[in-house]
């Protein structure tokens, strides 16, 4: 797929085209952590740490922005190469950002014996970024996501390319059941918050929920400032 890179660039996504600025920087210090575990770097080894989930509390925190940016950041890398996955099937929001048409995808893996992951992944003119849409929608969306289907297939995606960090733009924790079960098969999980809306009780409920992934990180988005330490916010790791 070809991605409009001034368009996405006015929408303010990180794109290869992009002059240093201080969205390149911020999601530097994003991404950091997260590779240094992918790459087994961390204290601990932490399973499937090239699984990395992206989700928040409630809607319209600004996890899918996050997502598009954390990926597009990765493959700037000169070694790595990043999968995005679409993984917020009732209410998927990746392609409109992107400017790109809908596609068969995930939920057609799942429903489909016959097709295999090959079959749906997208590439882009992102020379290190391949992309897997929400897929057809399907009325019982949630209960697939928590399928052995969907089970095998993270396990197929964290073991087939393990030089691939693999980002999943995932439902809100609070607003649905299916980000706590991927949660359960993911190495990393950052929950984005939006600053000065997102509530204490709120955030403490949806990090309850991810507690048994192996590391858990925190995003503050959406500050008024708009330097590192106030978007990065804290990151924190769990058991």
């Amino acid at each position: 797929r070809q991605l409009d890179f001034g368009r996405l660039q006015t929408n303010g996504v990180i794109t290869p085209t992009l002059p240093d600025s201080q969205l390149l920087h911020e999601f530097r210090v994003v991404k950091r952590p997260l590779i240094q575990n992918a790459l087994g770097k961390s204290a601990s080894p932490v399973a499937n740490a090239n699984l990395i989930m992206v989700t928040s509390a409630l809607p319209g925190e600004g996890k899918t922005f996050v997502s598009l940016n954390l990926a597009m950041s990765i493959a700037m890398e000169v070694d790595r190469t990043v999968l995005l996955v679409d993984a917020d099937v009732v209410a998927p929001s990746v392609p409109r950002i992107l400017g790109i048409r809908a596609a068969k995808g995930l939920m057609d893996v799942l429903t489909a014996p016959d097709l295999d992951l090959g079959d749906v992944l997208l590439k882009t003119n992102v020379e290190r970024l391949s992309l897997l849409l929400a897929g057809t929608k399907h009325r019982r969306a949630s209960e697939l996501l928590a399928s052995d289907a969907m089970a095998a297939l993270l396990n197929e995606v964290a073991n087939r390319y393990p030089d691939r960090i693999v980002v999943f733009d995932s439902p809100p924790l609070l607003a649905t059941t299916e980000s706590r079960v991927l949660a359960s098969h993911m190495g990393q999980v950052v929950v984005v918050v939006e600053a000065e809306r997102t509530t204490h009780g709120a955030l403490e409920t949806a990090l309850a929920t991810v507690e048994s992934c192996p590391v858990v990180m925190t995003m503050l988005n959406k500050t008024s400032a708009s330097d590192a330490g106030s978007y990065y916010g804290y990151y924190g790791y769990g058991q």
